[in-house]
C-alpha cells in the first residue's frame, strides 16, 4: 500500500509539473522543437527551462540517494546493467525522437493529457499502445 500511495504523489507531482509548465501542449514542445524559428524570433526556450530545472532537482537527489542502503518503496535500487550504445537504443531513441519531433508528445505527457480528451491526444495514445504492442510482438517472433 505504500508503493502505491508513493507511485500515486510521484505522478500527481509529475502532472502537476507538466501543467505548470504548459508540457501538456504540443504545440508548446514544437515550439521548442523548431529551431529554425530562431531566426525569426518564434523560437520557445521554455522547455529547456523546464530540463534545466529538472537536473536542478534530479541531481542532488541522486547524490543523496547514492547514501541509501535501500529505497524507500522497493527492497533494492534497479539500476541499468545495460551501459553501452548498441541497435535497439539507437533505433528506440530514432523512433522517439521522430515521434515528439513530429507530435509534440512523448509519452509521460501524452497520457496525462488523455484527461482533457482531445482527439488528437487519444489518437497518438493509441498509437503509441500499438507501437508498444507491435515490439513485444516482434520481440517475441525473435
Amino acid at each position: 500500500m505504500r508503493t502505491l500511495i508513493i507511485a500515486l504523489a510521484t505522478g500527481l507531482l509529475f502532472g502537476a509539473g507538466l501543467a505548470i509548465s504548459g508540457m501538456f501542449d504540443p504545440a508548446k514542445v514544437l515550439g521548442f522543437l523548431d529551431l529554425a524559428a530562431i531566426a525569426d524570433g518564434a523560437w520557445d526556450p521554455s522547455l529547456a527551462l523546464v530540463m534545466v530545472g529538472a537536473l536542478a532537482v534530479t541531481l542532488p537527489a541522486f547524490r543523496i540517494a547514492r547514501r541509501w542502503r535501500q529505497p524507500i518503496a522497493a527492497p533494492q535500487f534497479q539500476a541499468p546493467t545495460a551501459t553501452g550504445i548498441d541497435r535497439k537504443l539507437a533505433l528506440g531513441a530514432l523512433i522517439f525522437g521522430a515521434g515528439w519531433g513530429l507530435v509534440g508528445y512523448c509519452p509521460g505527457p501524452a497520457l496525462a493529457a488523455l484527461a482533457f480528451g482531445a482527439v488528437g491526444t487519444i489518437v497518438f495514445a493509441l498509437a503509441m499502445a500499438a507501437g508498444m504492442l507491435l515490439q513485444a510482438r516482434v520481440v517475441r517472433a525473435r
